[in-house]
C-alpha cells in the first residue's frame, strides 16, 4: 500500500505502521468495545485499527497528521470520520474510548491531553520504555513526572509487550499495549495546578534535594526568592530527592508551596 501511495515512512513523524493483525485484534479486544461506543483514534496511518474499529463501534473518528494517509483513509474506510490535523492542536470530539498506536515522539503530550479529557477507557500502544515509566514506582530508575501524572489521574495497566517485528518499518525498540481508565486521585489534591507545578519543578531538578529544586524554581511559587525562604525552612522532605517521594508526599509539598504563593 505504501508503494501504491508512493510514500516513504517518515522518521520525523514516527511512522511505524502496525502490520500484525493479531496484535491489532488483541488491542481492540482489550478495549471491550460496545456497539454504542464512540471511538477516537490518533495516528491511524494505513488503517489497520480503523477498519476493525468501524465494524464494532457506533462511530469512529481518526485524526491523521499526514495528508496523504488522511486522503487514502477517506476512500478506504468511508465508515470512519477522518480528520486531517495535528492531534495536539485540533479539537477532539466527545468520545468514550481511545484506541490508538500513538506517534511515539508525541506520546507524552498526547497522554497528558487525554488525561485532561473526559473518557471511559483507552488502550494505547507506546514504546516499551515509555510504558514502564507510566507505571513506575518511587525509588526505581523509571520513576518520573510521567509516573506521577498518570498515577493521580488514572489506573494504568501494562497489558502486553509487542515485539518490534509487528511494525513496518521496524522501530529500534519493542512496544507495549497499555490500558488507562480515569479515576479520582487516590489522595486529596487541594490545588491541582499547584501540585503539577511542584511535580514539574522537582523532576526538572531531580538530582537536587527537594529544597534546592524548589528554590531554583522559585518564580513558580512566590513573588520573590526572599518570600520563598521561610517556607523552605519548614518544608517536609526538604533534604530528600524527588525519586524518593511518593505522589502522596508531593501533595504535602504542594500545599506548603500554595501557601507561599498566597
Amino acid at each position: 500500500m505504501l508503494r501504491e501511495l508512493g510514500v516513504r515512512p517518515s522518521k520525523g513523524r514516527g511512522q511505524h505502521f502496525l502490520v500484525d493483525r493479531r496484535v491489532a485484534g488483541r488491542q481492540i479486544a482489550h478495549a471491550g468495545l460496545h456497539p454504542s461506543d464512540v471511538v477516537l483514534e490518533i495516528g491511524p496511518g494505513l488503517g489497520i485499527l480503523t477498519r476493525a474499529l468501524s465494524e464494532c463501534a457506533k462511530r469512529v473518528v481518526a485524526i491523521e497528521s499526514d495528508r496523504r494517509f488522511a486522503q487514502y483513509l477517506r476512500r478506504a474506510v468511508p465508515e470512519a470520520e477522518i480528520v486531517h490535523g495535528d492531534a495536539l492542536k485540533v479539537d477532539w470530539p466527545d468520545f468514550d474510548v481511545m484506541v490508538s498506536n500513538l506517534p511515539y515522539q508525541i506520546s507524552s503530550p498526547l497522554t497528558f491531553k487525554l488525561l485532561d479529557t473526559p473518557f471511559d477507557r483507552a488502550v494505547l500502544m507506546y514504546q516499551w520504555e515509555f510504558a514502564r515509566r507510566m507505571i513506575a514506582k518511587p525509588a526505581t530508575p523509571d520513576y518520573s513526572r510521567l509516573s506521577v501524572g498518570v498515577y493521580v489521574r488514572a489506573s494504568c495497566e501494562l497489558l502486553e509487550r509487542v515485539p518490534r517485528n509487528a511494525f513496518h518499518p521496524q522501530p529500534r525498540v519493542d512496544s507495549a499495549l497499555v490500558r488507562l481508565e480515569p479515576r479520582p486521585s487516590p489522595f486529596p489534591i487541594h490545588d491541582p495546578d499547584a501540585y503539577d507545578a511542584v511535580v514539574d519543578a522537582l523532576f526538572e531538578h531531580r538530582r537536587k534535594t527537594v529544597e534546592n529544586g524548589l528554590r531554583l524554581s522559585w518564580a513558580r511559587f512566590a513573588p520573590s526568592r526572599e518570600a520563598l525562604e521561610p517556607v523552605l525552612v519548614d518544608l517536609p522532605f526538604r533534604g530528600r530527592r524527588v525519586e524518593e517521594l511518593r505522589p502522596e508526599d508531593i501533595a504535602f509539598l504542594a500545599d506548603a508551596m500554595a501557601r507561599a504563593k498566597g
